[in-house]
């Protein structure tokens, strides 16, 4: 189903029973597979989209990355050669993004659901069965493992490791490799029973010092 307005580039391939919304673009050489949908307004661009996969409306995949070089007249864009793989059954919420890689592709592992106004960096490998609550961001080439959950707003710095099955905390900074299965919170990210006793330290010696200015 291919809806009004819609924009498909030459050499594209798209799966039976996939549907196209209207004024979506479809890059050169893109791969939809079977039962996907994509969104209204959504644009896909250097890009495999495997089976069952939904990207909602305003959701932009493919598009170069931030990354920066620097030359003789200052900092410039560099230009990016990969591709963005989303593996079946990947859902991306509205106005999402993800980034195409600088050299190896960014992946998008199966099952994997992300919410809304949520973006993805180059080189990023992101697991199967991963799930990330709105306004998430995984800065370039960072790699989270299978089963990883995200509350809303996390942050991730580029080059770090989340391993499998690890949760982290809503708004929390993650800025170094957070081990299998732990929760973190906090900013910066700590595992969250040290965060949870850093603030109660914190609570009680406010009490303290505002019952001498008293």
């Amino acid at each position: 189903m291919i809806e009004p307005g819609c924009v498909i580039g030459a050499g594209a391939a798209i799966g039976s029973h996939a549907r196209i919304g209207a004024n979506a673009v479809i890059g050169p050489g893109v791969q939809i597979g079977m039962h996907t949908t994509i969104g209204v307004n959504a644009v896909v661009r250097c890009a495999l989209i495997g089976d069952g996969v939904s990207i909602f409306p305003g959701a932009i995949i493919g598009e170069a990355g931030f990354g920066l070089a620097a030359g003789g007249g200052g900092v410039a864009l560099s230009p990016h050669f990969g591709r963005v793989i989303m593996q079946n059954g990947v859902s991306l919420g509205a106005n999402s993004c993800i980034d195409r890689g600088l050299f190896d592709d960014t992946v998008i592992g199966e099952g994997s659901h992300i919410d809304n106004l949520c973006h993805i960096g180059h080189n990023c490998r992101i697991g199967s069965r991963v799930v990330m609550a709105a306004f998430a961001g995984v800065s370039g080439s960072s790699e989270v493992g299978d089963g990883v959950q995200f509350g809303g707003r996390v942050g991730l710095k580029d080059h770090v490791r989340v391993g499998t099955g690890a949760r982290i905390a809503a708004g929390a900074a993650v800025l170094s490799d957070v081990p299998a299965g732990e929760t973190w919170a906090g900013y910066p990210a700590k595992p969250i029973r040290t965060w949870m006793r850093e603030l109660a330290w914190l609570g009680r010696a406010a009490q303290k010092r505002s019952a001498k200015e008293e």
